[in-house]
């Protein structure tokens, strides 16, 4: 992939606005960046994880309409390095996602990871590495993949879900900010991949689409006007393709 940012972007769901705003600026210390309104009375609330615009994104994604009950997805807890951190520190949010702030070089994060739990070690592997092409980091701590920045990492869960829900409660999808979103994802389908969105375009401010991984867990391609110049389709398409 050719990535437009170095850093992964993660995304959640909630129906608790006002107290996980609380937890994350206050007891995270997350700066506020700025409200996104995505239509179907979501707003999407964006926090800087690090580096300010050019770093990764926390999107705290609020619906005015109640979440539907639904299994956990595959994305299990969120790692965000920190300088001040000698060891590993583990905090549960109000909707009860899991995060921990770890030492930098902890598991491979530098910036930030997401722990995951999947059905296949091998099948997580060969997602990650040979159709994303994502490169290996040499951990002990099962099998981590690196965005560049960021890094994604795996245990085995035999009841982790293999139909990921994408509009629920929690960590339900991770960002990848790239140049060519028709073309990553055409790449993604070539290799064997599976195809969650076909890319589509939003205003002036992004083309996006979501692939699919073992799990179906949801990962969205991300062109955005901010990062790349331009939001142009490489297919030709000049708005949304639905």
């Amino acid at each position: 992939m050719e990535l437009a940012k170095s850093h992964l972007d993660i995304g959640l769901f909630t129906n608790n606005r006002e107290k996980m705003l609380a937890f994350w600026q206050g007891k995270v210390g997350l700066a506020f960046d700025h409200l996104g309104k995505l239509g179907g009375g979501v707003h999407q609330l964006r926090h800087f994880l690090g580096d300010g615009p050019a770093g990764p994104i926390l999107k705290i994604n609020d619906s005015r309409n109640p979440l539907p009950a639904a299994p956990p997805s595959g994305y299990r807890e969120l790692l965000i390095a920190r300088e001040e951190v000698s060891v590993p520190q583990t905090l549960v949010d109000p909707d009860g996602n899991r995060l921990a702030l770890v030492p930098p070089g902890y598991c491979g994060v530098g910036g930030i990871g997401m722990r995951m739990g999947v059905r296949s070690l091998a099948a997580f592997e060969d997602f990650y590495g040979r159709i994303l092409g994502l490169p290996k980091v040499p951990v002990a701590d099962g099998p981590v993949f690196a965005c560049d920045d960021s890094v994604i990492l795996a245990f085995h869960d035999s009841d982790a879900s293999g139909d990921a829900v994408q509009f629920a409660q929690g960590y339900r999808y991770l960002t990848v900010q790239i140049f060519d979103a028709d073309h990553e994802y055409e790449t993604v389908l070539q290799r064997g991949g599976s195809g969650g969105m076909a890319p589509k375009t939003l205003g002036a401010t992004v083309r996006y689409g979501f692939i699919r991984d073992p799990d179906g867990n949801w990962i969205e391609l991300s062109q955005r006007a901010t990062l790349t110049g331009s939001i142009a389709s490489s297919k030709g398409a000049t708005g949304e393709n639905g």
